[in-house]
């Protein structure tokens, strides 16, 4: 893909931003992200007051629920990336251009705050923890499977921050000291995913799924599968992007 001047452009190409958003979509980012802590405190304090998270069971599921939410992370993150059209209605323009734009000019993704940042992870999340305040907890099967549940949207719900803190060349220092132990995600980590050959580490909230599935090709291994069976190119969107951004005359790179 084009390669991003410091001065932010391609070339002569005013380099690609994130969508302005609107005051209707601003105040639908705050609902969902208000929503979403609210339904996660409900859950919390539903989860005490049976006392399943006092149970030895408890750390288990949640270091497993962990690496489930992980695991998500990287294959709707590489289904992005790797599938569908910014020219798709709805979630087009919505949600698959500003993977395009990330890998085009990454650093843009800075510019987004809190609010932003964070919204489409909450609203996705919104579903899953409404659905845990469901599953009676009268049982020890019950109990299991919505901590399960709610430690998997904890864990889900600061992803996009995650990925964000990534890319910051100095994050907060309780942050650095995270990225350092491998607990989240890493710059040096995702450095490799905007690296060649740009299909790997595509887990983007711990970090924890991407060395074992690098290790067996997972993601590429799909897509082999997937176009055997479909006929469909991988990245065929993204390559047509950045066609349009190409300055006359020269060749195709790809932002690190």
């Amino acid at each position: 893909m084009p390669i991003l001047s410091l001065e932010g452009t391609l070339g002569s190409t005013p380099a690609p931003q994130h969508d302005r958003i609107s005051p209707g979509t601003r105040a639908f980012e705050i609902l969902c992200l208000l929503l979403a802590a609210l339904l996660f405190v409900a859950n919390i304090v539903r989860l005490f007051r049976s006392a399943a998270l006092g149970e030895w069971w408890a750390p288990v599921v949640i270091v497993v629920s962990a690496i489930g939410a992980d695991l998500v992370s990287g294959i709707v993150h590489w289904t992005a990336d790797t599938w569908g059209s910014e020219m798709m209605p709805v979630v087009g323009r919505r949600f698959l251009r500003p993977f395009r734009v990330h890998h085009v000019n990454p650093d843009d993704f800075l510019r987004r705050d809190p609010i932003d940042c964070n919204a489409d992870v909450a609203m996705l999340n919104i579903p899953i923890l409404a659905g845990a305040l469901l599953i009676p907890l009268s049982t020890s099967g019950g109990r299991i499977a919505a901590v399960a549940v709610v430690a998997f949207s904890a864990v889900a719900l600061p992803t996009n921050q995650v990925h964000q803190w990534a890319h910051m060349p100095e994050p907060p220092w309780i942050v650095r000291w995270l990225q350092r132990r491998r607990i989240i995600l890493s710059r040096e980590q995702h450095g490799r995913h905007h690296s060649e050959p740009y299909i790997t580490n595509y887990c983007i909230t711990t970090g924890w799924c991407n060395q074992w599935l690098t290790a067996i090709d997972f993601f590429h291994g799909l897509e082999r599968r997937i176009t055997t069976l479909t006929g469909w190119q991988p990245r065929t969107d993204e390559q047509l992007f950045a066609e349009r951004l190409q300055p006359a005359g020269e060749p195709l790179g790809h932002v690190e």
